[in-house]
C-alpha cells in the first residue's frame, strides 16, 4: 500500500525525508524506534506515541488528521522490524 492511499501528502513525506538527512535528527529517530516489534508497531496508541515523538524530534507539526492517518498508514502495514523484506518494502516506498 502506498502512503498516499492513507491521505499522507507527498510534500510532508519529502520534507521528512530531507530532515532525516542530518545525522543527529536521523540517530535521535533511530534510538526512538529501538528495540520496537512488530506487537508494538501493531497498537495504536503506541503508534501514536510514536508518532508524536518523532514529529517532535523532526520539529514537525501536524494535524490531529495527519497523526491519525500516519497511525493508520503504520499498523495497516503490518511492519516487522526483524524482517529484513518489511525493512526493504518500506524502503522501496519512500525512496
Amino acid at each position: 500500500m502506498n502512503y498516499r492511499q492513507f491521505g499522507i501528502s507527498e510534500q510532508l513525506v519529502e520534507r521528512i525525508k530531507l530532515k532525516l538527512k542530518n545525522k543527529s535528527v536521523k540517530d535521535r529517530v533511530k534510538k526512538l524506534v529501538e528495540g520496537l516489534s512488530k506487537a508494538d508497531l501493531q497498537d495504536p496508541s503506541k503508534v501514536q506515541r510514536l508518532v508524536k515523538s518523532s514529529s517532535t524530534i523532526l520539529s514537525e507539526k501536524l494535524t490531529g488528521a495527519q497523526e491519525q492517518q500516519l497511525v493508520q498508514f503504520v499498523v495497516a502495514q503490518k511492519i516487522d522490524p526483524k524482517n529484513t523484506l518489511h525493512l526493504l518494502k518500506l524502503w522501496g516506498m519512500f525512496r
